[in-house]
């Protein structure tokens, strides 16, 4: 495991989860009420035994640094890291930008330069999943491949959202599509797995020998792994894919990221966030306990540091430093909470609600990002059942009404 070097692409603009992504790159969005999407990645490699790790960054990326340098300070002794490497200007690049998942692993193979390491895991930082890498660097090794990517079998409905490829019996995979459209060519594309017809789709994890990975990148101008590199690479290179049936999801959408944190509230989640030999990690906060008076909570995690005063909360995701006062009902709310206490006396006479959310409250089927202030008698109910909605105080996605971060909602307001 010390021949190996994780790096974990930070993701492009993440269009599809704006207003979430309006203020901070995708991994760096709040999950699960204290933790960001950057720490899956990172929790799987340091709990496969992974510990040499690089998070590639571009886009909004202030917030992902500053959460990577206070959560991941690894012992010296260790001899491991997690650093972040930001796209930067150079003389011998044409653009500065990172152009795509390729393109961004090419313009920092100068800092792979540690010659005991011999394979390059590659990962996605905007995920939900677990894996012993540990196991896939062992299939890897095994079969003396060159590449080999992860997959998890989808329904037919998912393929035209991923990349899916065909294996033989040995794994060896034969063809690789990105996004299928074809009706004819999804159907040969299917595989039984348990008696039920799958296809493999690409997790967005890869193994790759690391001469393996320089000769296919160093070479050509080829700016993605799924579209351009792996593709091409099928004919040339040992490649396999490791069938990982466990749970994955990737977080492409406001639709999949409320679902995914809603599921964090059943009584089996998909993702076990208590087994301690397998723990999931985050910037360490040392709040206070939760704080609770007169108040009904049924199915719903709430983070330290919360307040709730006299309020009502059903299946509802309440994030750190949350504030909810008397009178207030959530339903079906993903709240991501606060990045500070306000004192009691910091909004009085001011013309903004305090930091929170206000008096006698109504809110469901709601994102509320951080740093919200709600007040007084506030409805957001999607009152006229709006299926896509942008105006000064929120976005509605698919229904879902989401309340971007730094929001000010004046009291008395209807959503």
């Amino acid at each position: 495991m010390k021949e190996v070097l994780s790096v974990i692409l930070g993701g492009g603009r993440g269009t599809r989860l704006y207003p979430l992504t309006k203020y901070r790159a995708k991994p760096a969005v709040p999950i699960a009420g204290k933790y960001r999407l950057i720490d899956i990645p990172v929790s799987n490699c340091l709990n496969s035994g992974l510990n040499k790790i690089f998070v590639l960054t571009q886009f909004k990326s202030a917030s992902l640094n500053k959460h990577i340098a206070r959560a991941y300070k690894l012992d010296f002794f260790m001899q491991g890291f997690v650093e972040i490497i930001a796209a930067e200007q150079s003389e011998q690049t044409v653009s500065d930008w990172f152009q795509g998942s390729a393109d961004a692993v090419r313009k920092s193979f100068k800092n792979f330069s540690d010659p005991h390491i011999k394979y390059v895991l590659i990962l996605s930082g905007d995920q939900l999943y677990r894996m012993n890498f540990a196991d896939l660097l062992d299939f890897h090794i095994r079969k003396n491949s060159q590449i080999t990517i992860a997959c998890n079998p989808v329904d037919r409905q998912e393929t035209s959202e991923l990349g899916i490829m065909k294996i033989d019996r040995q794994h060896r995979i034969k063809t690789f599509h990105e996004k299928p459209r074809d009706k004819d060519l999804i159907k040969s594309l299917g595989v039984q797995i348990h008696g039920k017809n799958k296809y493999l789709a690409s997790m967005g994890i890869y193994v790759f020998n690391k001469d393996v990975l320089s000769e296919l990148l160093l070479h050509n101008d080829k700016v993605d792994f799924g579209k351009e590199v792996l593709p091409e690479a099928l004919g040339k290179r040992l490649a396999f894919a490791y069938v990982h049936e466990g749970y994955w999801k990737d977080i492409g959408s406001i639709q999949s990221f409320y679902e995914e944190n809603l599921a964090f509230l059943n009584a089996e989640p998909p993702l076990n966030m208590y087994d301690e030999d397998w723990q999931f990690f985050t910037r360490p906060r040392y709040l206070p306990m939760i704080k609770v008076y007169k108040s009904s909570i049924e199915n719903s995690n709430i983070a330290e540091g919360s307040i709730i005063e006299e309020a009502r909360i059903v299946r509802s995701v309440i994030g750190l430093r949350s504030v909810i006062r008397k009178g207030s009902v959530l339903e079906d709310v993903v709240m991501m909470g606060n990045d500070f206490y306000e004192p009691p006396q910091a909004s009085a006479g001011l013309p903004v609600p305090p930091l929170g959310i206000g008096k006698n409250c109504h809110i469901r089927k709601a994102i509320v990002d951080k740093n919200v202030r709600i007040g007084d008698n506030v409805r957001i109910v999607n009152r006229n059942n709006c299926g896509d909605l942008e105006n000064e105080y929120c976005v509605i996605r698919n229904g879902i009404v989401i309340i971007p971060k730094n929001t000010i909602i004046p009291a008395n307001t209807v959503i």
